[in-house]
């Protein structure tokens, strides 16, 4: 079977071949879209990344028996039309658990030392410490909220940099809790203890606006937010409120609300043009994209040499297994 891979960029393709894979393949450039099938209406097995596959996506795909997801997430898959049509979706289980909490730990040590400021400063050959004072991690207090492989990296580095480390989740694991000297709490009472909130939740209903204006009025003044989950899960308005009232200190941010859309300039005028909730998302992340206490990086937290590896080893390992007839790492 030929594997159509959809968001063919160099990094993509160079870890695909380094693989050694003998699997038949055909790229195809940009995300997989209604007017970007490239021919591949008759592929039945088909991999994307960040794609929004929903059923009017998937339709034309007539003969689709396997989704090989290069992720760890599946909320962007309608996984109930899969299921309701014999398609077989696979993902990439933790792949990505070093890269993305050391990602989230450069946010929040890139805002807590002001380091972007300080190199604009140097280069303008500006060496005053004018508003560069910045806070230490030792002694601070970080909500992990979201315990899986990735949210359990982010808190032993933290034991790392002396932080006290409360954690939520809905299955809390007391044994790992107690050995590392982490504390399991509501998500309430968590947050109203903190001093920096991580976000290690996956995105889906349940999750969505974790972070609302509620939750923030529950937090510390000064407060820090991290996300490298997904951009639902916070409240985009909410934390611009909060900012703006000093509640939030600052923010670091791998992930936007609707965060695709910011990819096309063609779909952001059709956006503007329509108005309503989509342009409110829109103007939110262009105001959070300037806001000077806010850094957003572009959904790269996974984004190392070794985890790109990991990540495509992976997707053959799950599509050879399903052409054998034994499929691994199966969502649905």
């Amino acid at each position: 079977m030929k594997v159509h891979l959809f968001e063919s960029e160099p990094w993509a393709k160079a870890a695909w071949h380094q693989t050694g894979t003998r699997l038949e393949s055909m790229w195809v450039e940009g995300l997989l879209a209604l007017d970007n099938l490239a021919g591949s209406e008759k592929a039945e097995i088909i991999s994307s990344d960040v794609s929004l596959l929903k059923p009017a996506v998937l339709e034309p795909f007539k003969q689709l028996k396997l989704i090989a997801v290069r992720s760890t997430g599946v909320d962007r898959i309608d996984l109930a039309f899969c299921q309701a049509h014999n398609i077989t979706v696979c993902n990439v289980p933790a792949y990505a658990e070093n890269a993305v909490a050391e990602h989230a730990f450069a946010l929040l040590l890139a805002l807590g030392r002001h380091l972007c400021e300080a190199v604009q400063h140097t280069r303008r050959l500006d060496f005053s410490w004018a508003g560069m004072q910045g806070f230490e991690l030792r002694g601070k207090i970080l909500a992990v909220i979201g315990t899986g492989a990735i949210g359990r990296r982010v808190a032993m580095i933290a034991r790392g940099f002396d932080m006290e480390v409360v954690a939520v989740d809905s299955f809390s694991d007391e044994p790992w809790a107690a050995a590392n000297k982490i504390t399991y709490l509501t998500l309430d009472e968590a947050l109203c203890r903190a001093d920096v909130v991580s976000l290690h939740v996956p995105g889906m209903p349940e999750t969505r606006h974790l972070l609302s204006a509620e939750r923030f009025k529950l937090m510390k003044k000064g407060v820090v937010i991290i996300n490298t989950a997904r951009g639902d899960v916070v409240d985009a308005q909410a934390l611009l409120e909060a900012l703006a009232s000093g509640k939030v200190a600052g923010a670091g941010l791998d992930v936007l609300p609707e965060e695709n859309d910011l990819l096309e300039e063609d779909f952001r005028l059709r956006v503007l043009e329509r108005g309503g909730d989509d342009c409110t998302t829109q103007l939110t992340n262009h105001l959070l994209l300037q806001h000077p206490r806010v850094l957003v990086t572009p959904h790269c937290a996974f984004f190392t040499k070794e985890a790109t590896s990991r990540l495509m080893q992976v997707t053959v390992n799950n599509i050879e297994a399903f052409i054998k007839g034994e499929p691994i790492n199966i969502v649905t």
